[in-house]
Formats: C-alpha cells, sequence, structure tokens
C-alpha cells in the first residue's frame, strides 16, 4: 500500500493482491463479533444506534482504475453494492467511481463494476480534491444514496436526530467542490415527514444555496418501471440551470396497459431447494420476458442458497398462507404469493433474518431471488454470504428503477445542453 501525499488523506492499492490482502485482514478483525444488542436495550432510542462491524473505520482506501471515460459519466457516493450505477449504465452511462464505508459493499461494487474506481472509507474523512482526483475529473451526474436508517418507517428506533441523517453535508461538500451538472440524491419516503419535512426542505436549500437552479423531488415506486416490488423511495434531482427535469413516465401499472410484474414473474424459473441446499445450475428454461431479461447469457447460477433454518422456522413458513405473516409481532415479515409484486424488500439492520418466505417451499429467499426481486440481472454477484448479502440486496436501489431515472438524466442532458454551446451543462458533454 502507498499512502498520497497526505498522511491524513487516503491510502493506494497498487495493486489487486495488496486490495485481496487488505480485506482479509479486516474480514479477520470481525470474525466472532458479538453485537450490543445481547447486553444493552437496542431499542431504547437512549441508547446509541449500534454500527455494523463490517463498516470500514481506517484511512481511506482507493483502488484506483485507469479509464478514459466518454460521456456520459456517473459517480455514486453511498453506493452499497450498486444498485443505481447499475441502472444507469444499462442506460449507456459509464459508472467512474463507488464510494462507501460497507466493506462487503465495496467487494460487490468491485466485482461487477470492474472498470470503476472504489473508495472503501467514511466520507467524513475524505477531503474534496481526493475524491475529485479518484475520479479524474468530474462526472456529468453525481449519485448519492444517503444512509437512510433514521428516516426509515421500518426502523424501530427511527428519529430525527440519529447523526446518519446529517451525511447529507457531506455531499453538499463535495457538490460544492465538483459541481457535477447533475446530482440525484435517493432516500426512504420517511424523509419527506422527519423533522416536520425540515430535511427534505434543507435538501433542496443547500442545493440551491450552491446555486443549482433546478431543485425537485419525487417519489418513484419501483413497481411502477418494471420491478416485481413495491418499493417507493423519494429522490432528488438538482440541476446547474433553471430548466424543469422531466421525470420518468411509469410503463407499468394503472394506466399504462401493462399490470404490475409478481413473484412469479421474478423468481419461478429457478431451482427448488430445501433449508441449506444450494446449487449452481439452472433445472427449468425461463417462461417469463422478466426472467429471460434477468438470465440474459448467464449459465451459471450464482447466490442460490438456501438459510439454513432450524426445523421450528421451516414448520412456522409451512403452515403460514402465501401472503401471510409469519410471526405475530412482526406483520411486515409475511411468506410471499406468487400473484402479487413483493412488499419491499429491507435490508434487515446489523444482524437480519429473513424476511420472506418463499411462496410454496417452507424456507427464507435466496439472495439470487432477492436480487431477482430488485431487478439485478443474474450476472451479479453479491460478495459477503447470506446475511451481509441481506443487508446490500435490501438497501439497493433496483436497477430498473434507477435507469428509468437515468434515461431522463440522459435526455436532460442533451436537450439542456446540445442545443446552445454557451450553455452552462455545455462543458460537462465532450462531443460540443
Amino acid at each position: 500500500m502507498s499512502r498520497s501525499a497526505s498522511s491524513t488523506s487516503y491510502i493506494i492499492a497498487r495493486s489487486e493482491a495488496e486490495w485481496r490482502i487488505f480485506v482479509r485482514e479486516q474480514m479477520k478483525l470481525f470474525k466472532g463479533y458479538q453485537a450490543r444488542a445481547e447486553h444493552e436495550d437496542i431499542w431504547n432510542p437512549e441508547v446509541p444506534v449500534e454500527e455494523s462491524s463490517y463498516y470500514y473505520r481506517g484511512t481511506p482506501l482507493l483502488h484506483r482504475q485507469k479509464l478514459t471515460a466518454t460521456f456520459p459519466r456517473v459517480a455514486e457516493l453511498f453506493c452499497g453494492c450498486g444498485g443505481m450505477s447499475t441502472g444507469f449504465e444499462m442506460a449507456g452511462f459509464t459508472s467512474i467511481l463507488g464510494a462507501d464505508i460497507h466493506i462487503p459493499s465495496i467487494e460487490t461494487y468491485r466485482r461487477n463494476h470492474s472498470f470503476a474506481s472504489t473508495l472503501l472509507g467514511d466520507l467524513r474523512s475524505v477531503r474534496d480534491d481526493m475524491l475529485e482526483e479518484a475520479m479524474d475529473g468530474t462526472p456529468e451526474v453525481l449519485c448519492a444514496g444517503i444512509p437512510c436508517q433514521g428516516f426509515s418507517l421500518n426502523n424501530r428506533k427511527r428519529h430525527s436526530e440519529d447523526k446518519r441523517n446529517y451525511l447529507f453535508m457531506e455531499l453538499l461538500r463535495f457538490v460544492r467542490a465538483m459541481r457535477p451538472a447533475l446530482v440525484v440524491v435517493e432516500n426512504v419516503t420517511g424523509l419527506k415527514s422527519a423533522g416536520n419535512g425540515e430535511f427534505a426542505e434543507a435538501i433542496e436549500s443547500g442545493f440551491r444555496d450552491l446555486g443549482y437552479g433546478w431543485v425537485g423531488h419525487r417519489v418513484l415506486n419501483a413497481a411502477d418501471f418494471g420491478v416485481p416490488q413495491m418499493r417507493a423511495r423519494l429522490f432528488f434531482v438538482a440541476s446547474l440551470i433553471e430548466e424543469p427535469f422531466d421525470w420518468p413516465i411509469p410503463t407499468h401499472g394503472n394506466g399504462t396497459g401493462r399490470g404490475f410484474l409478481t413473484v412469479a414473474d421474478a423468481i419461478k424459473d429457478l431451482p427448488r431447494l430445501f433449508a441449506g441446499q444450494s446449487t449452481t445450475k439452472y433445472t427449468r428454461q425461463p417462461h417469463k420476458d422478466f426472467q429471460i431479461r434477468m438470465r440474459g447469457c448467464q449459465t451459471e447460477l450464482w447466490n442460490h442458497e438456501a438459510p439454513n433454518h432450524p426445523q421450528s422456522t421451516i414448520d412456522r413458513i409451512d403452515r403460514t398462507e402465501p401472503g401471510m405473516p409469519m410471526y405475530s409481532a412482526f406483520k411486515q415479515r409475511i411468506r410471499l404469493a406468487w400473484n402479487e409484486p413483493s412488499p419491499t424488500q429491507v435490508s434487515g439492520g446489523i444482524r437480519p433474518q429473513f424476511q420472506f418466505g418463499h411462496p410454496d417451499q417452507p424456507r427464507g429467499l435466496t439472495i439470487r431471488e432477492r436480487c431477482r426481486i430488485q431487478s439485478f440481472p443474474d450476472s451479479y454477484f453479491i460478495e459477503g454470504g447470506i446475511v451481509q448479502g441481506r443487508v446490500q440486496t435490501g438497501n439497493a436501489v433496483p436497477p430498473l428503477l434507477a435507469r428509468a431515472l437515468a434515461e431522463s438524466c440522459l435526455s436532460y442532458l442533451h436537450r439542456t445542453s446540445l442545443s446552445n454551446d454557451a450553455h452552462p451543462l455545455a462543458q460537462h458533454v465532450g462531443i460540443l
């Protein structure tokens, strides 16, 4: 490893081998981790929010790739496993950077976006110039899935003073330094009501204070864009100019002539498994357009391992009717029904148990099934095992939803800059 000129800046992995050694050493530190929940009342709002043991708290580590990226480029902060980047790439963007604090997420991002640079670490420890250097310039679009746990309605410790809520200020710091043409911020819908709406207002005001001419937000539901999941998310878009942004138009649901995709559309072609079983082979042909699309040219089945439940859990799932809760105290933990979209998948916190039961197999979902429900293609490999796979897939922006938003961004960049070479966005488009 080599350090940058400033000893407090960051570390550069000089080779793939160095990166792998570093990650192995970090993972050893997490082995045998015992949750604070065994000794403290984690649901008490007075108890500090516990953090994942897979968060990297050391000097930020940069794995830089040399790539001559042409318009349009996208970078993703708080990238998680890369759902937003994947959707933007589907729309024709080139990903140039993914940054996150969660080691398994960065490992997943690196595996699936090998041409992009990655930055592992707490963004509060990253200098402005370091981020720009990591990207070798400014992307046309900067995306950020700012941490949402403090706003999430699924968080039983939800409160507006959660310190993670203020990481948005770090995003503003980078935006001030780089001034990308467009900034896209994603969060849970609970942010609109958190602090009596003050957080949402602060986000828009923050962009306007930096000179962004048009700022708006909208709730988009993934099911409206061909994702087999009812997943509403709040998106903010900020543009350097005052030209209004055209939000994507739904392709599925009421008024579109196309119904929502269902759990059957998503996963019914995948091999049957008992608890604890796994397979790397497809055993059935895809019979729905969505299944064909997700398989693509993939011949080996990845991440299809069933949770190894105790018999009591297997029996509980087996006696639960599809569409109904498996636990009386946790109404959101249901056994999925074939002919309906999935409810929102969540990350499940620090030690997530299975959230949904399979419609006709007495077990929880595999990570591949969770990926399908999120619209990640089968070629997308999730690192970190079942538990950390749940964290990553639950936190991700569904790629097909991200693609719809990316196509609107691309149309906006062309519409607002190609017609006038004196336009403020023209400097971001390399073909004028």
